[in-house]
């Protein structure tokens, strides 16, 4: 590089004209230069100072993201956690509503956040890392009624320079979006024209349609809107009376309690007919909850259960029953087992699939009851070790875990088979990680301490290993219980609602029109359209027929209801 440093100072006045003049156009030429590398090293320094600032913006703006995400997944941890568990019904409502609020809040910023750094990627004539693919979301049921909007341009001639022609349509985009008008209040005007006879003095008129509610102002769909609101959306009554006002419509919440009562009665020999089908069943899942019941004369409450019964998992045709009874000793289900042999009910036998609390013990007791097998879950097992397991501090859990996960794909890969292929798959897949999963534990249990929570885990599953094995030996015996811990937890959510049962009597009610809605939804059904037909046909149904309305049976008669202006 020509730099004017270091040379001697040079006189033009000695020298011919044209090596002064080349002497100057050199000196001029190097000055040029100069002023050159000092500009581009200010614009370097720039370019520098630019980079260093957006790399800081970046890194600011990527420190944002990941902070939005760890309150993402803290929030789903909360949402999900064991912890959320403990809270009231009431702390447990005011803490998802500000986890959504939260949620959303932190979503739109994040959003926000990533239009920013495409928009400055883009600036910069880079490629930006694409966010992940969001969810495809489920098309909206074809039997909702669509409204549909049409839009147009304003002006479908070509806009461009000196065209002006008309354009042709090739084609369209459509979306949908849900709305809802609320809940309609209509009344059905039952007119009955009198005949007489002039000649004879003979009156004539059509009977009454029977009712439910013999006299009363509810027909069937608001019977069953009742019931549906109290024991499917576990609204209490009051707050039913208010929403029904908001269409200017007086529901008293003793009223709406007395027409509850008054169907829940009216539903009862169904309910005994359902039992009937469930016990049918030679595999049943059994399962018990603890729900607080009113004790007004010590003026506080006590704690009473529901005893929950479901057909096996694996049976074509599903459905459970519900029974609540004052306590959790033996004698209950050991009485709803049992049957009446005065009403024609056989004794029950076949596999019960419980949790190891001991009531069950006696339940399957085979010197008490022949015939009975006791099957244990498997879940329950699992989550001793998955307890050990959690934040990653118990080598023997987290082996006892990936163990389980393969059994359980195994008994995934079986789901659609019939009885007899799925055991003789689970004989030829499960029994051999069964046996290894033995031949470990017993292993491990020399090495751990007596006492202890591996000790525990271990000697909870080797102990009931027979139970916890059932299954491999008969395919309609499912894996675990959560088939019905699912049916549960209606009644979970209900007491949160609920805070307790008024009275034995509304416990059981509760329970017969639970028993008959849920399994509605098992086998498909839409509660209120079951519970409206029901109530609608009880009452000129012969009883001889009564088993078609159960809700493995019943059949939709597609009628709706004329609205008389």
């Amino acid at each position: 590089m020509l730099s004017m440093r270091g040379l001697p100072p040079i006189d033009p006045q000695g020298l011919p004209p044209e090596v002064a003049g080349l002497i100057a156009l050199l000196q001029q030429q190097v000055q040029d230069q100069a002023q050159q590398l000092s500009e581009r090293d200010q614009a370097l320094a720039q370019r520098d100072a630019l980079l260093v600032r957006k790399d800081r913006e970046i890194a600011l703006r990527e420190a944002k993201i990941e902070k939005i995400n760890f309150e993402l997944a803290r929030l789903k941890r909360w949402t999900y956690g064991a912890k959320s568990e403990a809270m009231s019904a009431n702390q447990r409502r005011l803490f998802e509503e500000t986890l959504a609020e939260d949620e959303a809040g932190l979503r739109e910023q994040l959003d926000r956040l990533r239009r920013e750094a495409e928009a400055a990627a883009a600036a910069a004539g880079a490629q930006l890392k694409k966010p992940p693919r969001k969810p495809r979301r489920n098309a909206f049921p074809e039997h909702l009624r669509r409204v549909e909007h049409r839009h147009e341009p304003e002006s479908t001639d070509c806009q461009a320079l000196d065209c002006g022609r008309p354009m042709n349509r090739i084609g369209e985009d459509v979306t949908e979006r849900l709305d809802i008008v609320p809940a309609e209040f209509f009344v059905h005007r039952h007119v009955y024209g009198k005949w007489a006879c002039r000649h004879c003095q003979v009156l004539k008129q059509a009977p009454s349609v029977p009712e439910i509610v013999e006299g009363g102002v509810a027909a069937s769909g608001l019977l069953a809107h009742t019931l549906i609101s109290r024991f499917v959306d576990h609204l209490p009554y009051y707050r039913q009376e208010t929403i029904n006002a908001r269409s200017g419509v007086h529901t008293p919440r003793s009223t709406l309690a007395a027409l509850a009562g008054q169907a829940g009665a009216a539903l009862e020999p169904l309910y005994e007919l359902h039992k009937d089908f469930i016990l049918e069943c030679r595999v049943l899942h059994a399962d018990e909850t603890p729900v607080a019941l009113l004790d007004p004369g010590a003026g506080k409450t006590r704690k009473a259960y529901v005893w929950a019964y479901a057909r096996s998992w694996h049976d074509t045709v599903p459905g459970v029953i519900y029974e609540f009874c004052r306590g959790r000793g033996a004698q209950y289900p050991v009485a709803f087992l049992n049957g009446d042999e005065k009403l024609g009910q056989r004794r029950w036998r076949g596999t019960l699939l419980t949790d190891r609390y001991n009531a069950y013990e006696t339940v399957v007791d085979p010197r008490l009851y022949p015939g009975r097998t006791s099957a244990a879950c498997a879940a329950h097992a699992r989550r001793n070790f998955e307890e050990l397991a959690h934040g990653g501090s118990s080598l023997v859990g987290m082996d006892a875990v990936r163990r389980f996960a393969r059994i359980y794909e195994v008994e995934g890969d079986l789901k659609g088979l019939g009885d007899e292929e799925r055991s003789a798959q689970r004989q030829r897949l499960a029994r051999p990680l069964w046996e290894e999963l033995r031949q470990w534990l017993e292993l491990e249990r020399r090495l751990v301490a007596d006492g202890g929570a591996a000790a525990k885990a271990i000697d909870y599953t080797l102990g009931h290993w027979m139970a916890l094995t059932r299954h491999l030996e008969d395919g309609a015996v499912a894996l675990d219980n959560n088939h019905l811990e699912r049916q549960i937890k209606p009644w979970a959510m209900g007491r949160k609602a609920w805070q307790f049962v008024g009275s034995e009597l509304a416990g059981q009610r509760a329970a017969i029109v639970m028993s008959l809605v849920q399994s509605a939804r098992m086998n498909g059904h839409d509660p209120w359209a079951y519970l409206r037909d029901v109530l609608q046909r009880l009452p000129t149904l012969l009883n001889s027929r009564l088993d078609e309305l159960l809700p493995h049976r019943w059949q939709a008669r597609g009628e709706s209801p004329s609205v008389v202006s």
